[in-house]
């Protein structure tokens, strides 16, 4: 017979067995036609149950019907105890989806490779410094004329491509009225071949779109953005777009899947390079990332080193003309370690900044997993007990262990996969959850979660992982009882002793998952309540930005029109928003000083009356005017007097800018500001230099782009937003609202990731909480079960019902003590690799000890109670009369 035959009779079983009896009656009826008496023929036949068994064999494949077979048997043990069955399935679920929803995210933002030829050749340049605050950084950014110069010298052993961030640009396909947002990326224009991309529809950018600066105002839309924009429109060729003030035609949409090289990112169009004309020549200006595609024959050291070299050569010929920095900035500047990443997955600030917080939620949701299957193998261990007599009458009649091992693992089995199609079910719906908690408003966080075999081959993996991680150690125990031992009947001591370790492990994990937890949720709270120095309410920032360079009255007359708007109090331009990501540092010394101070001023343009706009009060002098020359007047904070001038009234006193270009300009103190917080709320508070707000800065005007700080009366800045749209609007000129925001919504985008941490980090510790209160109250009710007739022996030799609840408890108390102790261990060892996560606390603080301590031992005796009633009530008569 064929193995499909015999892989296919196992599911029709029944009209097998019924087509053997009607063979085996044939046989039967033909020796009696022959004349042989019917009882001589049924015994030289043989055993007709024997003969049956011998004929499934031969038609059925046997591996595959036992499978079935416990199957069947192990569906129906689960709907027997399925109040148990059920809990331990949620749980799973519960672990299981978290699990997936965590390997989603870092698959998708650390690990995928792009869909490009060779991935594993791709690397990215990067540098290390030190920031103001003494802390080592990675960065990634360079100058266009370094990428020159490093292409040319790099030889054979590797390809070069400029990359720049993917940015959010305005851009409309007919008139400025129909205004959209898109994410533009300046690429080279060999980057489509190097990648081996084909495209779509038309053409990709070549080499020669990226030779002159705006010669080739070109564009390549992602197939993304052109199904979601577009439509999928196949006319899309030859249309065009205006940005800023280029006119950009479309030549061809990009491959599908490929959506750039940033993760967290989708990019939608792609241009030249070339086209940021005017940042092609500047030296002093890092706005992409190098590239580097090795050759099949390069060794990556190597090129690093020649990388390197390059680097190194073009920082000395920079820094001579530097004036303002200390002699130390400039060494670390110009002898800053070069490396060069793998780039296989891509290259972002997502990637940089949440690499270490997603490996972080994984390594929780981990043991989180690891909680449940304690948990669950438990439960398996407790019914393994309380099925030791079926299992020992199995034996008894000739099952071997590695059946009995089969048996019990493929009710595990049943349960793992219930729990991971739940499980993928919850994991579907919290992973994109978890990616909108990282959308700030202007630059959301798009990521690819696709149900591929990446995913599939996960859940596969994980599916395998817990049925053998709660499955097999309750498997061995069952199959390896002892038939006497067990018709004897009494507690299983060393079955007691396993479950009292696996309780040991629950309670160290979750002991270290509420310790992180709260490192977390104390860093996120100090870090949120850090005083700003400003009012973050009833404020609006509008980021408004002109396809020109109008003169300096139409911003003037803006300002105005937003004032006469009902429910505006105040109206200040800047240059951009306190806490908004962007930041200008300059070198400054005293008169007088020969050296330049290590630690650069942040300088902010603002306009009068812009310190009253933000709530930020004057401590001396006066504020700025608007007959104040704008590059020798300021306002400094007092965070700069007490560097500069030891606290000393710096009023009417001056100090040394640098300017660049050995340029030195002598500033005229005006008055002083309290300190707020500029860039960061992580660095503290730091020296600020406020300058006047230039508004024409040349004879024909040079501004682009204002930050308007309106001061609303409204408890919900955000509703006059319309209205402050069309001032713009009406003020003509080509000016447009290129971002509006509250300052309360851009102060909370600067703890986005502590948010998440701490919120995730919640939910895994009250889930890890509740998976170790069952399991607790599982091993204790357990005990009691078991220990039931020493129980009642106890009471009726006199022991009081406290001696009794001693007895029960005392082995689950000394693993919780153990697995505390263990838990904070590791807990007080993981503050190393956790501190750039860390804001204002420290692992030893009584607090982060102290929660998890608290939180356990409630969880404890709230878990016992009921096990511990049971115990004391036990009746010892009833006891003695069963025995």
């Amino acid at each position: 017979m064929s193995l499909w035959s015999r892989l296919s009779n196992v599911f029709r079983g029944q009209r097998v067995a019924d087509e053997i009896d009607e063979e085996l009656r044939a046989h039967l009826e033909a020796a009696v036609e022959a004349g042989r008496d019917p009882a001589e023929a049924r015994r030289a036949l043989g055993s007709s149950l024997r003969l049956r068994e011998q004929s499934l064999d031969s038609k059925l494949a046997s591996w595959l019907d036992s499978l079935r077979a416990d199957a069947v048997f192990g569906s129906r043990l689960l709907w027997k105890n399925r109040v148990a069955s059920g809990a331990a399935i949620l749980s799973l679920a519960l672990t299981i989806g978290t699990s997936t929803a965590a390997f989603r995210l870092i698959d998708a933002i650390l690990l995928r490779p792009l869909p490009v030829a060779h991935p594993e050749r791709l690397h990215v340049l990067t540098y290390q410094f030190k920031d103001q605050n003494g802390k080592p950084r990675a960065g990634d950014s360079f100058d266009y004329p370094l990428f020159r110069q490093l292409r040319a010298s790099i030889g054979g052993g590797a390809e070069l491509f400029a990359v720049s961030n993917a940015g959010r640009v305005d851009l409309t396909y007919s008139s400025d009225q129909e205004m959209e947002p898109a994410f533009r990326q300046y690429v080279s224009g060999w980057t489509f071949s190097a990648f081996g991309l084909q495209p779509s529809l038309g053409r990709l950018l070549t080499a020669e779109d990226d030779r002159t600066p705006g010669a080739h105002p070109v564009a390549v839309l992602s197939h993304d953005y052109w199904n979601r924009r577009m439509g999928g429109d196949p006319k899309v060729i030859g249309r065009t777009f205006r940005q800023g003030n280029d006119l950009y035609e479309i030549v061809g949409v990009g491959p599908a899947g490929f959506t750039g090289t940033q993760p967290g990112t989708i990019t939608d169009i792609f241009v030249p390079t070339m086209m940021n004309a005017s940042s092609i020549g500047n030296a002093n200006w890092g706005w992409i990332r190098v590239w580097v595609q090795l050759r099949p024959e390069a060794s990556p050291e190597t090129v690093r080193q020649q990388l390197a070299a390059g680097v190194r050569q073009q920082r000395l010929e920079k820094v001579k003309s530097w004036t303002g920095t200390s002699p130390k900035a400039i060494d670390a500047y110009v002898n800053a370690e070069v490396g060069l990443p793998s780039a296989a997955s891509g290259a972002s600030g997502i990637e940089r900044e949440y690499r270490k917080a997603l490996l972080i939620l994984g390594a929780l949701a981990g043991l989180l997993l690891l909680i449940a299957c304690a948990n669950v193998a438990n439960l398996m261990l407790a019914q393994a007990a309380a099925r030791a007599q079926e299992m020992a009458l199995r034996v008894s009649i000739g099952a071997g262990r590695a059946r009995l091992v089969q048996l019990v693992l493929m009710e595990s089995a049943l349960m793992a996969l219930a729990a991971t199609l739940l499980g993928s079910l919850f994991a579907w719906w919290s992973a994109p959850f978890v990616v909108s908690l990282l959308n700030p408003p202007d630059n959301p966080v798009r990521l690819l979660l696709p149900a591929d075999w990446r995913f599939l081959a996960f859940e596969a993996a994980l599916t395998a992982a817990v049925i053998f991680l709660f499955g097999l150690v309750p498997a061995l125990r069952a199959s390896g009882v002892q038939p006497i031992d067990a018709m004897r009947g009494g507690g299983d001591p060393h079955g007691r002793r396993l479950m009292n370790g696996l309780v040991l492990a629950q309670v160290a994990f979750c002991f270290l998952i509420h310790f992180v937890a709260g490192l977390f949720v104390t860093t996120f709270d100090r870090l949120s309540h850090e005083p700003l120095g400003f009012s973050a309410e009833r404020l609006l920032a509008l980021e408004v930005v002109s396809k020109g360079k109008p003169p300096a009255a139409v911003w003037e007359e803006l300002a105005g029109r937003m004032r006469s708007v009902p429910g505006v109090e105040r109206v200040s331009p800047s240059e951009w928003a306190l806490l908004g990501g962007n930041a200008w540092t300059t070198g400054v010394r005293r008169p007088g000083q020969s050296s330049w101070d290590a630690v650069h001023p942040y300088v902010l343009s603002v306009a009068p009356g812009w310190l009253d706009t933000m709530g930020i009060p004057l401590r001396q002098g006066r504020d700025l005017r608007s007959t104040d020359n704008p590059e020798t007047t300021a306002i400094v904070n007092e965070a700069f007097v007490k560097r500069y001038f030891a606290n000393e009234n710096p009023v009417g006193r001056t100090f040394e800018r640098s300017a660049g270009q050995g340029k030195l300009v002598q500033i005229a103190i005006t008055g002083v500001a309290a300190d707020a917080l500029y860039e960061d709320p992580r660095e503290g508070l730091r020296p600020t230099i406020y300058m006047p707000f230039e508004l024409t800065p040349g004879p024909e005007g040079a501004r682009d782009r204002a930050t308007y700080m309106v001061k609303t009366a409204s408890a919900d800045p955000l509703a006059l937003a319309g209205a402050l749209r069309q001032q713009v609007h009406q003020a003509g000129l080509g000016l447009r609202v290129s971002s509006i925001d509250t300052q309360q919504q851009i102060v909370d985008d600067c703890t986005t990731r502590e948010r998440l941490l701490a919120l995730l980090s919640r939910f895994f510790a009250a889930v890890a909480l509740l998976l170790a209160g069952v399991g607790l109250y599982g091993v204790l009710n357990y005990s009691v079960v078991q220990r039931r007739r020493e129980i009642g022996i106890r009471m009726a030799l006199g022991a009081q019902p406290a001696h009794v609840a001693w007895k029960v408890t005392a082995e689950v108390a000394a693993m919780l003590v153990l697995g505390s102790g263990v838990g904070l261990v590791a807990g007080l060892g993981s503050e190393r690799y956790l501190e750039t996560l860390l804001y204002a606390v420290k692992a030893t603080d009584w607090m982060i000890i102290a929660t998890p301590v608290a939180t356990l031992l409630v969880a404890a005796v709230l878990a016992a109670l009921p096990p511990l009633w049971h115990a004391i009530r036990v009746d010892p008569a009833r006891v003695l009369r069963a025995e």
